[in-house]
């Protein structure tokens, strides 16, 4: 029924969480070092977390955003998993944005993402567990 491999979404949901896990920056000074340790989890215009999450669902092919979309939609409650037929052909029709861009833009997106995958019947766990 799902046409992305889960342990690509278990890769999107960590990566999804790191990047959520961001704080907004607290030195603007353009003269500070961006390798401090205490600045990893500061959100920054040029953040390699997002950049590296956004690239891996470019790279996705559309049948595997398609059901991204519809998964991230099922677990957020939009449809039910009876109706993940009906969300695939919406996110398919209703597709103007780039993928990644839309994903991102969803605020709890890895919980959306895990709530999906639950709801459509796939041990959270076990598909993380190979990631991890």
């Amino acid at each position: 029924m799902l046409e992305i491999a889960p342990d690509k979404v278990a890769h999107i949901i960590i990566r999804a969480r790191e990047y959520d896990g961001k704080v907004a920056a607290w030195d603007d000074d353009s003269d500070s070092d961006d390798s401090d340790s205490d600045s990893i989890l500061e959100d920054r215009a040029s953040d390699p977390t997002r950049d590296e999450l956004a690239d891996f669902i470019a790279n996705l092919n559309e049948d595997e955003q398609v059901h991204l979309v519809a998964l991230m939609w099922v677990g957020r409650g939009s449809f039910s998993p009876e109706e993940f037929q009906e969300a695939l052909s919406t996110a398919r029709t209703e597709r103007v944005n780039k993928t990644e861009d839309y994903l991102l833009g969803v605020p709890l997106l890895a919980d959306y993402l895990e709530e999906g995958l639950d709801r459509l019947g796939y041990t959270v766990e076990d598909v993380e567990k190979g990631i991890l």
